[in-house]
């Protein structure tokens, strides 16, 4: 019994927590605060208590508010580079017209569930204007657009598309009353028509 008691007594060490993933899920939480405060909500305390980590484990990783914007920027330029990449894998025996359908389909989810990708896509482009480091991350979706498009739609159009798609998601996501699918389709069919 006495032996009981002194081990109660005896200060429990604290046991570190072994958590590989923490770096992606501090870049994680860093996309959702800029899709819900913007960049100036964006602070390693906000991190941390989102994330359920240390404050010294956010700057440990990530050492100043610059490390984080670019992170999440570059986190976000990958998805889309891998979503587009495999887009593409699956439109590759599409027709213009179809393909079109698909793109508009692709600005409507930017009022929907592709809404908060979006928004941290966009954040990150306007940084990356201020930001000349940034700017190298910022272009990369633009980039794997134009690699995946040219093959099925030839260069020019191809460079069309990334430009094209990012004024009608962000005139969707802004205009007082959002275009209709069918607005939306009429714009990209018109561009994707081919030259006579």
């Amino acid at each position: 019994m006495h032996a009981e008691t002194h081990e109660e007594a005896a200060p429990r060490r604290r046991t570190r927590r072994h958590d590989p993933n923490r770096r992606e899920r501090i870049a994680q939480v860093a996309e959702e605060l800029i899709a819900e405060r913007g960049l100036e909500g964006l602070t390693h305390r906000a991190i941390a208590e989102r994330a359920d980590v240390s404050l010294s484990s956010t700057t440990y990783h990530f050492a100043d508010r610059e490390a984080l914007v670019r992170a999440a920027l570059e986190r976000a330029a990958d998805r889309f580079a891998g979503f587009v990449r495999q887009w593409a894998e699956e439109h590759a025996d599409a027709t213009p017209e179809q393909i079109a359908e698909a793109l508009a389909d692709s600005v409507m989810a930017c009022l929907g569930e592709g809404r908060t990708s979006a928004v941290v896509e966009y954040e990150l482009h306007v940084a990356a204007l201020r930001r000349p480091d940034l700017r190298e991350a910022a272009s990369l979706p633009a980039r794997a657009s134009i690699e995946v498009m040219t093959p099925l739609l030839g260069p020019v159009v191809a460079a069309t598309i990334p430009p094209l798609m990012t004024g009608l998601c962000l005139h969707a996501m802004t205009a007082p009353t959002p275009p209709t699918r069918a607005e939306v389709l009429a714009v990209l069919t018109h561009a994707l028509r081919p030259p006579h």
